[in-house]
């Protein structure tokens, strides 16, 4: 595990045009991917098809292979363990993102929500708390919503 963490902490990574540090690539998409497995779990029931939409989202938004998406699944999970709450990963999308960006990571996290068709209202508690953590107003929260809903 250890060297799946230095793998990635290694990299520097371009986002939007900006020269991130070396590893602030790594903590940013690990902050994301850790809110994506609080989502797909918080209504008690970790399915196969959301394990598939996390990578999907992993592998399309963060260009990563399929191993290096499932190594990044695995460091978030242990991050997410050892975690007392979700603001040490707001803190870092909020410090390193655009708000559209951040709107992407919420629709992402819509894209969860409905992988099973419905919206449980654990996922809708968790939906709420990130709009207030990730300093968004409930008409973002909302239209990000219906942009899944409607395939946009």
């Amino acid at each position: 595990m250890i060297d799946i963490v230095n793998r990635f902490f290694g990299k520097t990574v371009s986002d939007g045009g900006r020269q991130a540090t070396p590893g602030a690539g790594h903590d940013i998409r690990l902050a994301a991917c850790a809110l994506f497995l609080e989502m797909a779990r918080i209504d008690g029931s970790f399915t196969e098809d959301e394990t598939r939409e996390i990578l999907s989202i992993l592998e399309g938004r963060y260009g990563l292979s399929a191993d290096d998406a499932g190594e990044l699944m695995a460091a978030a999970d242990k991050e997410l363990n050892d975690s007392v709450d979700l603001w040490q990963f707001a803190r870092l999308i909020n410090e390193n993102y655009t708000n559209d960006e951040k709107l992407e990571i919420i629709e992402m996290l819509w894209r969860i929500v409905y992988v099973d068709g419905r919206l449980d209202q654990h996922e809708n508690y968790l939906m709420h708390k990130l709009e207030q953590l990730l300093r968004l107003s409930h008409k973002q929260l909302i239209d990000m919503k219906l942009k899944v809903l409607h395939g946009q």
